[in-house]
């Protein structure tokens, strides 16, 4: 494709070269430049990729898009918004792959990640082949890829859908943020049910009110389109008990799908009942009336499952089908994770990292143990500071035994971290831990059977980052290293 053919995509530009190069790639990272390439200027949070465009064009860029004039000797293509045009015209490049998939996204603060594994499993189990992108990884049939961020850059995206459509893949399943949404990352993605899980506090560092949050939020729904065609129906997938949905509704022209537990839904579950094992409701679906068991535990499951089942159900996937993947299926990495390593005691791992999941997390524990209950929790530095004072008294209400530890604090003082959770609390109710691995220690050593320590926080993640540093750590094995210490003792 020639340079020429991507930029008539555009309506405003400023390109005054004859030259007119074939375009074999689109790259944003000069490092990942080859001959041939179109490199993007793009201005991040840290670095600016006008800084980089004599890096690209020494490894073979031959035409530039950037938002100021350069001195170089490639053609260069002058936009006033090179992300928007990044969006355009890796769709383009990459000839709109999400209009040859279904494609299904999930937003929400909490149970994206759990909502999109189930859905995943489920459409597998219909006999169709999948692509998935998300916090844990991205995924491409059987193919298993590192995630960056939860929803990449446009581009990365598109590539990734090119990718898929290449595969053979039916239906993607991703998961959306809200940055993804505010900064324009999902721009040509053709979505086709898009699921709503629910709104509390989160990422205030960077939409700065709850009001703006819910508004990005739905962004998602209104952009599904305003028409109504039969061969390419889009659903909107809401849960009715978060007042949001009301909004999102009204946002959107496309059919809309409820679920719920509380308010009348189209996708209803009534009658919970739950253990430590498992969680059994009744499912009402419309007309029909169907028994659910599950081996996942929590309130916050059962919504996960219900969201599930309805954006399946719009994908009409036969409700038999949904059921018995459901009642198969494991859970997540890091999501009400169970270590076992032969202790008496219950050890949970999950990535609660907002107010509500760590109160969901903590109820959740609390319906099964049968001692103490302990939680370690910390705050990401870098983030929304406000949350943590509501973290900590969280943590000190629900739990018998509080203990403030690191979570990632990334450029911020540990300390000054934990000393803003304290500032939530009464001194007394809590113990400070700074070392994360010493306080998760502290807690094994302590506890006695039918007790359950709930590690927050960081779930699936591998690593601890501390300052510029980046040291492996997993909750999941320093637990289980800890407690086959503590077994090997006694």
């Amino acid at each position: 494709m020639n340079l020429q053919s991507l930029i008539n995509q555009l309506h405003f530009y400023t390109y005054d070269s004859k030259e007119n190069p074939v375009i074999t790639s689109i790259e944003m990272d000069s490092r990942e430049v080859k001959p041939g390439s179109l490199f993007i200027c793009i201005k991040g949070y840290t670095v600016d990729g006008h800084d980089y465009v004599q890096q690209a064009i020494d490894k073979g860029a031959v035409a530039v898009i950037a938002e100021k004039p350069l001195q170089v000797n490639v053609p260069v293509v002058l936009v006033s918004d090179t992300k928007r045009t990044m969006a355009i015209l890796a769709d383009f490049f990459y000839e709109h792959p999400t209009q040859g998939l279904q494609l299904i996204g999930v937003t929400g603060t909490n149970g994206k990640t759990s909502t999109t594994h189930m859905i995943e499993q489920i459409i597998q189990a219909a006999d169709k082949k999948t692509g998935l992108i998300g916090t844990i990884h991205t995924k491409i049939g059987d193919q298993v890829f590192e995630a960056k961020n939860t929803t990449p850059e446009s581009l990365t995206l598109q590539k990734t859908f090119s990718q898929m459509k290449q595969a053979k893949v039916d239906t993607a399943i991703m998961e959306v943020s809200s940055h993804a949404l505010d900064l324009g990352r999902v721009h040509g993605c053709d979505f086709d049910i898009a699921v709503f899980t629910n709104l509390t506090q989160d990422h205030l560092d960077y939409h700065e009110t709850m009001t703006e949050y819910r508004r990005v939020k739905g962004l998602l729904f209104a952009q599904l389109g305003n028409t109504f065609h039969s061969d390419k129906k889009k659903y909107a997938i809401l849960n009715s008990d978060d007042l949001a949905s009301d909004e999102y509704k009204r946002s959107t022209a496309a059919h809309v799908i409820t679920y719920g537990i509380r308010e009348q839904s189209n996708v209803m579950a009534k009658d919970i009942k739950m253990n430590n094992s498992g969680t059994y409701f009744t499912l009402l679906l419309g007309n029909e009336v169907y028994p659910v068991q599950v081996k996942l535990v929590g309130l916050f499951n059962v919504y996960n499952v219900l969201a599930a089942i309805a954006a399946c159900t719009a994908a009409e996937i036969a409700i038999e089908t949904i059921l018995s993947t459901l009642e198969k299926l494991e859970g997540v990495q890091g999501r009400f994770e169970l270590v076992q390593a032969g202790q008496e005691f219950a050890v949970v791992v999950d990535y609660a990292h907002t107010p509500d999941s760590l109160e969901n997390a903590i109820k959740t524990v609390k319906e099964f143990a049968q001692g103490t209950v302990y939680t370690i929790v910390g705050c990401g530095g870098d983030r929304d500071k406000t949350k943590r004072p509501l973290m900590a008294n969280i943590a000190t209400t629900y739990s018998d035994v509080a203990i403030f530890t690191s979570d990632n604090p990334r450029s911020e003082d540990p300390i000054q971290i934990l000393k803003d959770m304290e500032a939530g609390v009464k001194e007394g109710s809590y113990q400070t831990i700074v070392s994360r691995e010493e306080a998760i220690g502290v807690a094994i050593n302590a506890a006695n059977k039918g007790d359950v320590i709930l590690i927050a926080g960081k779930g699936h993640e591998t690593y601890q980052q501390i300052g510029k540093e980046v040291f492996d750590f997993d909750d999941r094995e320093v637990a289980s290293r800890l407690i086959k210490g503590r077994l090997k003792e006694c």
